[in-house]
């Protein structure tokens, strides 16, 4: 049998995952202190389009925290009790932000199914400036996330992704406002909430489904089990690959175990390191469990883990 289990940590990586968690933790104060403001200045001036901005700027600051969380809780070393670490821990912290999400877009159509029916009268010169300023925060932490390595890092990607959801909403809020200051039309700001609440909606349930899939050890939906198999079937001696299993232990660590079944009963080791090779290559896993067994004999003196 075989067992891999390889990481390559270099200057390069350590160098990304500080800028990494500067640019999250930066970013992160920015977007929950202006939430803060953002809640009182809608409670101030009596708009749904600024409490439901607030909400969704909420999301941005969870999904930041949590990706900034992960980092640090994935430095942390594996235990015997913990085999690894804490990096489950931004899964589950995913969900619970997916379903908040959730509740707080049902919340924002709930007041806004009542403001349409009948728009109550809203400070819209507070609530432009407010929003104006609220661009401006997103569009400062928008280039704060690029800074980092976000075309590698999934969690700096998602966060980033995050802010520019958030960014559009304070759009919409601005849009509401000059409609209300200008023309007088207070339906305008439970439209504009039902737009966020609409972004809240569908940010939420893709978090929460992609965390549950990871929970319910799915397939990553990046690696194809098929493509993989006939990868593996390829290597010569290789006769069959059977039980493979493929899951996400947290984000962009996919795990894989398999049985790979030889031909004869020799070259257990070249095959072994030809597999890990192809799985680290070509697939990005890092981690796998391989089980090298001979076709009529099984493996009885490679009965254990070997590399």
């Amino acid at each position: 049998m075989g067992h891999s289990h390889s990481h390559s940590h270099g200057h390069s990586h350590h160098h990304h995952s500080t800028n990494n968690k500067k640019a999250l933790l930066t970013a992160f104060i920015l977007i929950a202190g202006f939430m803060v403001v953002e809640v009182i200045g809608g409670l101030v001036t009596n708009s749904l389009a600024l409490l439901s901005d607030a909400g969704h700027m909420l999301s941005d600051a969870a999904a930041l925290g949590l990706s900034f969380l992960a980092i640090k809780l994935g430095e942390k070393k594996a235990t015997i009790s913990k085999s690894f670490g804490y990096k489950r821990f931004e899964i589950i912290a995913a969900w619970v932000n997916g379903v908040t999400l959730l509740i707080i877009s049902l919340y924002i159509f709930f007041e806004a199914y009542h403001r349409l029916l009948d728009p109550p009268e809203v400070q819209s010169l507070g609530m432009l400036t407010i929003s104006v300023i609220g661009l401006v925060v997103n569009i400062i932490a928008a280039f704060i996330l690029m800074s980092g390595d976000k075309d590698h890092n999934l969690n700096v990607r998602s966060a980033f992704l995050h802010v520019i959801g958030d960014l559009l909403g304070s759009v919409g809020a601005i849009t509401a406002a000059l409609l209300m200051y200008f023309f007088g039309w207070g339906i305008a700001d439970p439209i504009a909430s039902i737009i966020v609440a609409i972004l809240v909606l569908i940010s939420g349930w893709r978090v929460m489904k992609d965390s549950f899939h990871i929970l319910m050890e799915g397939t990553p939906e990046d690696l194809n089990p098929e493509k993989i198999k006939s990868a593996l079937l390829k290597i010569g001696q290789v006769a069959d690959v059977h039980d493979l299993h493929i899951w996400t232990i947290t984000s962009g660590f996919p795990a894989l175990s398999c049985h790979v079944v030889l031909t004869g009963d020799q070259g257990h080791d070249a095959v072994l390191k030809k597999a890990q090779g192809i799985l680290h290559d070509e697939y990005g896993i890092e981690h796998s469990t391989i089980q090298v067994e001979g076709k009529t004999e099984g493996c009885p003196s490679h009965h254990g883990t070997c590399n």
